[in-house]
């Protein structure tokens, strides 16, 4: 008996030394990351920001940038702002419990409620209508805003996105485990931090496989933010729960009468191209999907010019994105970094047929 008093009083003494460890680690990446932006409390919710006035020679219409799981602001903010500066009101913003921002209330759990609390930050600023860019799990937000608030809608840009109901619906481990009651409290308050740290360089290098990482992306995009356990919690309810609701909201893709173009690579080892990427534009009226290969989970970082030619496109300029998707490809064939063998990634996806 005195073994399993002793085993459990071990037991104990680890996890609490593992919390302490924890709280100095998210003390330690807040210090080392700390807010850039704004904040604004809007639906209940203080959101942090980044609002870029236009210049006097702006030639488009307000853009707004929406960040993917496990991101900030940052994430879209760097590759962005310094090529777009001038040309647009431009509002950059981490969605709710992530980054700085305070999760809000409990509608924030889902894209539509996401979207919502951001269409009244765009109040804020007053921003009636917007072409907005979404990165990866922003794709159900993008859906949501096309089909749900379609007047704040001037044109949608997906880049990489989740959008559909796929396969199985799983999702990695580690989110499923956060959501459990109880354990995953246990789990996001002791483990999820050192086990993200160790973790953190190969996971960045599959989400960009085949392609470079950018040198210094980690750092600064400020990503470990998402390992404190308040931000990892929001962001497993995110992708907990995204299955759920794109399987009632794709249906409903066909309402969405903003021009839209859906940017993805023929590698992506993070979600379905075939099946979200594809599915927008058999789904969308009008919708242009730009098919680019060996291009991996980022082409708002790696295909930054084409995603920007596509916002032009968005706000009414001749643009021949198909080319300059077949130059992108020219210059990235030879891309052959990360770990693609242990990135859960098989054979290049073929170009859909509606687009060959």
């Amino acid at each position: 008996m005195n073994l399993v008093y002793a085993a459990v009083a071990f037991l104990l003494a680890l996890l609490l030394i593992m919390a302490g460890a924890t709280r100095v680690g998210a003390w330690l990446i807040e210090r080392r990351h700390p807010p850039v932006g704004s904040f604004a409390t809007v639906n209940g919710t203080r959101l942090h920001h980044v609002h870029v006035p236009a210049g006097a020679g702006a030639d488009l219409p307000p853009l707004v940038f929406v960040h993917g799981a496990s991101g900030n602001l940052l994430d879209q903010m760097l590759p962005f702002r310094p090529l777009l500066e001038g040309r647009a009101d431009m509002l950059f913003v981490d969605r709710p419990g992530h980054g700085w921002s305070g999760r809000g209330p409990a509608t924030n759990d889902t894209p539509a409620g996401q979207a919502e609390t951001i269409a009244a930050l765009m109040d804020s600023y007053g921003i009636e209508r917007a072409i907005i860019v979404g990165h990866s799990f922003a794709g159900a937000v993008l859906g949501a805003f096309g089909v749900l608030r379609p007047e704040r809608v001037a044109g949608l840009l997906f880049l990489a996105p989740a959008s559909h109901p796929w396969p199985g619906g799983g999702t990695s481990w580690y989110y499923d485990l956060s959501e459990t009651p109880l354990i995953g409290r246990l789990f996001t308050e002791t483990l999820a931090w050192p086990g993200g740290v160790m973790r953190l360089d190969a996971a960045t290098a599959c989400v960009f496989a085949p392609n470079p990482v950018p040198d210094n992306y980690a750092r600064d995009a400020a990503i470990r933010l998402v390992l404190r356990p308040a931000a990892f919690r929001a962001n497993a309810r995110d992708v907990a729960g995204l299955f759920d609701f794109v399987e009632k909201l794709a249906p409903r893709y066909g309402e969405i009468g903003a021009p839209t173009v859906v940017i993805t690579g023929d590698r992506d080892t993070v979600v379905y191209e075939e099946i979200h990427s594809a599915g927008l534009a058999r789904d969308i009226p009008g919708a242009e999907l730009l098919w680019v290969e060996n291009l991996g989970h980022k082409p708002d970082w790696i295909a930054t010019g084409l995603a920007i030619a596509a916002v032009e496109k968005l706000s009414g300029m001749d643009r021949d994105l198909q080319a300059a998707a077949r130059q992108l490809e020219s210059r990235i064939a030879a891309d052959a970094y990360g770990p693609m063998e242990a990135c859960a990634d098989g054979p290049p996806t073929p170009a859909p047929a509606l687009q060959q």
